[in-house]
């Protein structure tokens, strides 16, 4: 088997942090056992990036239960648990490439040797591996039939591709399933991006002033929960409806460069680039605390903080020192990457059961209607959707009421008034 990984001993540790994540994932669980009844992924080749954790073992393994060739690379260097991707290897028989803390240039193999693999359904976290495709793999498109994203970011690069005329294949926005962006986003990144910044510094967040920059569903979990924990919250924001809505949700709203003066934590979630730059490191207090939970390690500025630091060392893992010429201190978590997943272990896998089960729903719904679908970003079908939300609800022993006839009737008539 081809792969790449850091250690095949580290396998029976692995297998066992799968199958604890295995058990808190009814709804992927439920979608296995009808893959391996009916087996809609037979003679597919599957790429995926993504983050390689114990969550994501499961999918892959849901895949190769439907009958699919998965291949696995990493979708971001820090990500990876080294354990995970020896079990998917050893136990599991997955093609895996992904080692935690790999260079720039070791990622882009792992990228180019999935692709080698010419899958027909590509899988991705972010955008990496399909721009890749376009850019520099255009002889490999005509075997695939379509693709899924998970980000935010990644669908937002695929949309700019859409109305460019570059994309190639339909990709589904997985990430803007209901079942994914209303609880993966706010209840997963909610509690992970806590536990990264805790695990990494230990400080206590109640009392401290915790600044999060955007206030998207990412934005609305991580100042619940670090409210829920203490801190004073503060939002940045760009968009005046999501700072309206934050104010509403009794936030502080302002622009960063005043939130800077007085933030003990700051986390940025927005997508963007540059969202902490120069001139707000310029005006932070002494200690500030940085980390970011958006995708690319591009929202904070590390260089330009590089740059204005006489000094800079490695205090605690996770943890970087920079001083400042006039002896203030600036700590960066997890290097500006995702902490959530640098620092921690990522989203608890009740959330990503849902994200994954609509992954595994939209490989197989690519699978059977590809030939029906244009080069564009489609959201995940309804019908999928609710399907996720029935399976989870059936796997909480929670029941709903249905509509009546009479009440189908009234919803659907003009002719009934006051």
């Amino acid at each position: 088997m081809d792969f790449h990984v850091k250690d095949l001993s580290l396998a029976e540790k692995g297998k066992l942090r799968i199958e604890w994540a295995e058990k808190d994932m009814p709804v992927l669980r439920q979608i296995r056992e009808r893959f391996k009844k009916e087996k809609p992924l037979e003679g597919i080749k599957i790429g995926a990036c993504l983050h390689v954790t114990t969550e994501t073992a499961n999918l892959m393994i849901t895949l190769k239960e439907g009958g699919a060739d998965v291949y696995l690379t990493a979708s971001n260097p820090l990500s990876t648990q080294d354990d995970v991707a020896a079990a998917l290897v050893k136990e599991f028989g997955i093609p895996t490439f992904a080692i935690h803390g790999e260079d720039r240039d070791t990622y882009y193999k792992h990228l180019h040797a999935v692709l080698d693999k010419k899958p027909n359904i590509v899988m991705d976290d972010g955008g990496d591996l399909i721009s890749t495709l376009h850019k520099e793999r255009q002889d490999l498109i005509k075997y695939v039939y379509g693709g899924t994203e998970e980000t935010t970011t990644g669908v937002i690069r695929f949309k700019a591709m859409e109305r460019e005329g570059i994309l190639k294949f339909p990709v589904i926005a997985v990430n803007d399933a209901y079942t994914k962006h209303l609880f993966d986003n706010r209840y997963g990144t909610g509690q992970s991006t806590i536990d990264g910044i805790l695990r990494a510094t230990n400080r206590l967040l109640a009392g401290s002033v915790f600044v999060v920059a955007g206030y998207g569903w990412c934005g609305k979990g991580v100042s619940m929960r670090a409210k829920g924990m203490g801190a004073e919250v503060i939002v940045t924001e760009v968009d005046p409806l999501k700072a309206l809505e934050a104010r509403m949700d009794g936030y502080r709203v302002m622009p960063m460069i005043e939130a800077a003066k007085i933030a003990d934590f700051i986390v940025t979630v927005t997508g963007n680039i540059n969202v902490v730059d120069k001139h707000h490191f310029e005006v932070m207090k002494d200690g500030c605390i940085v980390s970011n939970a958006g995708h690319f390690d591009v929202e904070i500025n590390i260089r330009a903080l590089e740059k204005m630091a006489v000094s800079k060392r490695r205090i605690r893992e996770y943890v970087d020192e920079y001083t400042l010429p006039d002896g203030r201190k600036i700590y960066i978590l997890a290097e500006g990457r995702l902490v959530n997943l640098a620092a921690a272990e990522g989203h608890p896998a009740a959330v990503m059961d849902m994200s994954f089960a609509n992954q595994a729903l939209s490989a197989e719904y690519l699978v059977k209607n590809h030939d029906k679908l244009e080069p564009k970003v489609y959201k995940v079908p309804d019908e999928l959707d609710f399907e996720v939300a029935r399976l989870k609800l059936n796997a909480l022993n929670i029941k709903i009421d249905t509509l009546t006839e009479e009440q189908k009737e009234y919803l659907s008539s003009w002719e009934y008034g006051t």
